[in-house]
């Protein structure tokens, strides 16, 4: 990777001493909306094309997966290459050092597999305790006013809707 393709604000963060440690940097390169994702996809499925990745994310909208791919580009994670024709296709694939963050990737979806119905679970119990105990006890007059979530139908894997607390 050559320096000049970091972006920007990561060559000033590098140069005034931003980062305290090493890990900040690591995840300063993987951290965005959809950047994991990516490149674990890439890693596991090959070269893409942008409408291959966009397919992936139903909800994000193509500015947002555009701009990180520009980022993971810049930072030398992933290549863009486009072939002309007669009708240009973009391809993105893994740089030699976007494949030396794959086994990080790897663990992370790992032990999010393992521990995302725990968290689920936590929330989905602090949920109906918090359903069973609202109006009683301690709270009295004064106190805020819950709000019950919007009923949305459950996912096996998506924690259910947090209950809300607003302001009287």
């Amino acid at each position: 990777m050559s320096v000049d393709t970091l972006r920007e604000e990561l060559k000033r963060r590098l140069l005034d001493g931003d980062f305290t440690c090493e890990k900040e940097l690591t995840l300063s390169l993987i951290s965005g909306k959809r950047k994991v994702v990516v490149i674990w996809h890439l890693s596991h499925e090959g070269p893409l094309r942008f409408g291959e990745l966009s397919r992936l994310f139903k909800t994000s909208s193509h500015r947002i997966l555009t701009k990180q791919l520009r980022e993971l580009e810049m930072d030398g994670l992933i290549t863009r290459q486009i072939f002309e024709g007669a009708v240009p296709k973009v391809e993105y694939r893994l740089t030699e050092l976007g494949e030396s963050i794959v086994p990080i990737v790897d663990m992370m979806w790992e032990w999010g597999k393992t521990n995302m119905f725990y968290y689920a679970n936590k929330i989905r119990q602090g949920a109906a305790k918090d359903t069973h105990d609202s109006g009683h006890g301690a709270a009295g007059a004064g106190a805020a006013k819950v709000s019950e979530p919007a009923k949305a139908p459950p996912m096996p894997y998506a924690p259910q809707p947090i209950r809300t607390v607003q302001k009287p």
